[in-house]
């Protein structure tokens, strides 16, 4: 739109405005903003690859954590059938809410039902009695994995409720709207140049997509996925 403007801009002014001289002056303060946005797409898109890595790392952990943990209570003995139930609702749960498998939007806070699932889990492994070294062992493992699993959680909450700094989008979408304008106030009316630019526009549209897509890791059209977590349902109980 801003290079389209530009055009039609380029047809009113007088000859003298656009001069040699005139021209390099505006290549000049194009090319200016042109690395300033460049440096800040980079820097947005660094950013947001870096939320969506971290995210599907911890997933990925989390997954890990989720087997051990059932095979440290399915070591320590019978008595911890229930709490292997329990956990793996816990498991079910978790990927109906992040995955939703009808196109609902994924749940990105935390509920009281869920928290307090997870706080039965905890309290539920802290009443067990072992009776001998190994089952000491294999309880003081299971908390560990627990407390690790527990903090991953609110750290995966937390980030999924984080957000793009906006003024920097905003600035970013400015400077482009300028350095397009400028396309348009310095290029010839044909067809060809058009074109261009707005396969140009379209590049750059697509980039701040994907920003916008990796910044939220859980919804959207680009998501983390959840096969380690499906991989870790499938070996819980067993």
């Amino acid at each position: 739109m801003s290079a389209l403007g530009g055009i039609l801009i380029n047809a009113m002014l007088p000859e003298h405005h656009l001069s040699k001289d005139s021209k390099e002056v505006i290549k000049l303060s194009m090319g200016l903003i042109a690395t300033m946005a460049a440096l800040v797409l980079g820097l947005l898109t660094s950013s947001a690859k870096s939320t969506f890595d971290l995210t599907n790392s911890e997933i990925q952990q989390g997954a890990a954590n989720s087997i051990q943990l059932d095979r440290a209570l399915a070591h320590y003995g019978p008595e911890t059938k229930l709490i292997r139930e329990q956990f793996k609702q816990i498991i079910i749960g978790r990927l109906h809410e992040t995955w939703p498998e009808n196109g609902a939007p994924p749940i990105k806070a935390d509920t009281p039902e869920r928290r307090q699932a997870v706080e039965a889990i905890w309290g539920n492994i802290r009443k067990l009695s072992p009776q001998t070294d190994d089952q000491r062992d294999f309880k003081a493992q299971a908390q560990q994995i627990v407390h690790d699993l527990m903090a991953m959680r609110w750290l995966i909450f937390t980030q999924a409720n984080s957000q793009l700094p906006m003024p920097f989008l905003i600035v970013l979408v400015f400077w482009l709207f300028i350095l397009f304008g400028g396309f348009g106030l310095l290029a010839p009316r044909n067809a060809t140049v058009i074109a261009a630019i707005s396969l140009c526009a379209l590049a750059v549209s697509g980039s701040i997509f994907l920003i916008l897509e990796m910044s939220d890791p859980v919804g959207g059209l680009i998501k983390v996925s959840s096969a380690p977590l499906q991989y870790a349902l499938s070996q819980l109980g067993q």
